[in-house]
């Protein structure tokens, strides 16, 4: 049985209390579930929106559950429908657990597909074209004998199914496609090919599970085989939508990377190599093309900063202009060849759309965007981002004929929504706030330690550690020391290593990756672990194995950021005020998702630590306050270690 095309179905508020109440088909087959009045609001909202057809808002504050609250409404309503999240986790979340769960305890089923980006699925056309004996590595080339074996098999082409391969491993580079490099109907192996099968299975589902990337390239139709999920959906849920406006952004961001060259120059020598005759002027070219392009990498000032377009320098410039015009000569080179194979006319095409977007980078009217270059592990990517693509989000908004639901934990600054909505241009949303169900009174604290000096004094990173030592001695470890900048979060390793007060397990972000230090925090006792931004959110630690969360700094963004001053020169350059209009309402979102670390489930508990004095020096404090859960706030370290003696008392 699937939805068929029909009205949405009126979701009664009697009908839903009965879903999420104590003796309904939820607390029968959700493991711990109870009922939440705060759940219970979100869905009765959800459900109004997808009935009125109205445009809505949620924030969802932690422990509400916001994930059962819409998608209860979303099956009930009987319509097809799109959800979209931030993170690979959720989507995996949804599609595995949430919905199959759900279909089952509410007897609605219904059809449900997750569709993923390109680069999760193999490329059985760029796999045949890889050579084993010129692999970068012996490991790359164990690696490659792995992803044939399971290429005879595989159903979907999921590169999730072959785990023994990291997913962050080179080869799925040279084994899966990008926008740029896919062949399309061309290619020889369209009728295998899974990202087409993938596409074609979501365009029949009910309930289509996606990621914001690929969101957007529905609604932009920047991909063949994209713009055909919406047509189809009466209403659209964005999960995790703080993300979002970031997101679309990078849609109308016009790049170019040094990534994109050297594997437009290893597929066009791979392609020539295929050949029946060998072309030694070609090979030459392209040997160039590669020197021409280290030579840009090696212009760029040293540092891992994103520069704007006259930090660069004008040497980066003139050889990336250089590179554009090799790579139009190229293409005109090529274009006798074309009839050779659909891979030397895709190659031929890219050649061409790299050499236009450099000139367009380039020429760029720099009052309208921002041209800027940040440098990566393989070299650089060059952009040009508009400053405001609010008016342009709102033409797609409007045009996809959907309902819209936007919700995440972190939308409001206060309880304003203004700062979210006005990214998405224009329209009038109608707004919902719901608050956490915890008993934060009970189970937190917000301790702003005393006489900290100002984050800019020398020396500010040894105060906070000297501050917090003895709460850490406090709370067992079991901690999260979060800071603002890669600098300080440095600095703090080394002083607390050199403690001899300090013989907690220590982890630091960048001695080993993410994944481990999560898995190595979840298996030690008294852990902590030092992070930045990638650990301010997507992180779900349940239970008494995180108690304590610092934050060294508010989290405004660094100021020698190029967009972020470009951002701010145009809010100023229309009469606005910077600081209040954009940098403000940033950092409050900011310190709401740092502090949703700590309190995770109804057993929890914990302190927020924020040494930052401007928090309650500055008439601006106010605001972060008044977007944090409604924690106690103390000054005192005799209250914080009364707080955890309370707690481990009654540990087992």
């Amino acid at each position: 049985m699937a939805f068929e095309a029909e009205p949405a179905r009126a979701v009664t508020a009697d009908g839903l209390g009965e879903v999420f109440g104590p003796a309904g088909p939820l607390a029968r087959c959700v493991a711990d579930f109870a009922p939440r009045p705060e759940q219970l609001a979100m869905a009765q909202a959800v459900a109004d929106a997808i009935f009125r057809r109205a445009d809505l808002v949620v924030e969802a504050g932690t422990g509400t559950g916001k994930t059962l609250a819409y998608l209860v409404p979303v099956l009930q309503a009987g319509q097809r429908a799109v959800i979209s999240t931030g993170t690979r986790t959720l989507q995996d979340q949804l599609y595995h657990r949430d919905l199959p769960m759900l279909a089952q305890a509410l007897g609605r089923p219904a059809r449900v597909r997750m569709l993923k980006g390109r680069r999760n699925y193999l490329c059985r056309y760029r796999l045949n074209r890889v050579d084993t004996d010129s692999a970068a590595s012996v490991a790359m080339s164990r690696e490659l004998g792995e992803i044939r074996a399971w290429a005879q098999h595989t159903g979907s082409g999921d590169i999730a199914e072959l785990s023994s391969i990291p997913d962050v491993s080179a080869v799925w580079n040279a084994v899966t496609s990008t926008a740029e490099n896919c062949l399309g109907t061309q290619c020889p192996d369209f009728a295998e090919c899974h990202v087409a099968k993938a596409r074609q299975a979501a365009r029949e589902a009910d309930i289509v599970v996606v990621n914001h990337h690929l969101l957007m390239a529905d609604l932009t139709m920047k991909e063949e085989g994209f713009g055909q999920l919406l047509p189809g959906a009466e209403f659209v849920v964005v999960d995790e939508a703080h993300r979002f406006p970031d997101v679309a952004q990078g849609f109308f961001n016009v790049s170019v990377s040094a990534a994109q060259i050297d594997e437009l120059l290893g597929d066009l020598a791979a392609e020539i190599r295929a050949g029946d005759t060998r072309n030694v002027v070609l090979e030459q070219e392209l040997d160039e093309l590669a020197d021409a392009l280290a030579q840009a990498r090696r212009a760029l000032p040293a540092g891992t900063e994103s520069l704007g377009w006259e930090q660069a320098g004008q040497r980066f410039s003139d050889l990336l202009s250089g590179q554009a015009e090799t790579l139009s000569g190229l293409a005109d080179e090529l274009e006798p060849l074309t009839e050779q194979s659909a891979g030397i006319r895709r190659c031929r095409e890219r050649c061409q759309s790299i050499a236009d977007r450099v000139i367009r980078i380039a020429e760029a009217d720099h009052e309208e965007a921002l041209r800027w270059v940040r440098p990566t592990n393989r070299g650089f990517v060059a952009n040009l981002t508009p400053l405001d693509v609010s008016p342009q989000i709102e033409a797609l908004l409007d045009a996809s004929d959907c309902t819209w639901v936007f919700t995440s934990a972190t939308l409001a600054v206060g309880h304003d929504f203004g700062h979210f909505t006005s990214r998405l241009g224009t329209r009038e949303w109608e707004t919902r706030q719901i608050p956490s169900p915890f008993d934060y009174g009970r189970i937190a604290r917000l301790y702003l330690p005393m006489s900290l000096p100002e984050p800019a004094a020398p020396q500010y990173t040894a105060h906070v550690v000297d501050s917090v030592l003895p709460v850490l001695q406090a709370s067992r470890g079991r901690a999260f020391l979060l800071f603002t900048s890669h600098r300080a979060l440095r600095e703090a390793a080394e002083l607390l290593r050199a403690r001899a007060d300090f013989d907690f397990p220590l982890l630091v972000q960048g001695e080993a990756p993410r994944s481990w230090l999560l898995e190595e925090f979840a298996r030690s006792s008294s852990p902590v672990l030092l992070g930045t931004a990638t650990f301010w959110e997507g992180v779900d630690i349940r239970g008494h194995g995180l108690v304590l969360v610092m934050i060294d700094r508010l989290p405004f963004a660094s100021p020698g950021d190029p967009m972020l001053a470009a951002r701010l020169e145009a809010i100023r350059n229309h009469g606005g005020n910077p600081f209040r209009e954009y940098q403000l309402p940033q950092a409050v979102l900011a310190l709401k998702q740092g502090v949703g670390r700590l309190i995770r489930d109804y057993n929890d508990y914990g302190v927020v630590m924020v040494c930052d004095p401007r928090l309650s020096a500055k008439s601006y404090g106010r605001l972060f306050l008044e977007s944090l859960p409604p924690m106690p706030v103390t000054r005192e370290l005799d209250d914080v270690c009364r707080f955890y003696a309370q707690h481990q008392s009654h540990q087992p």
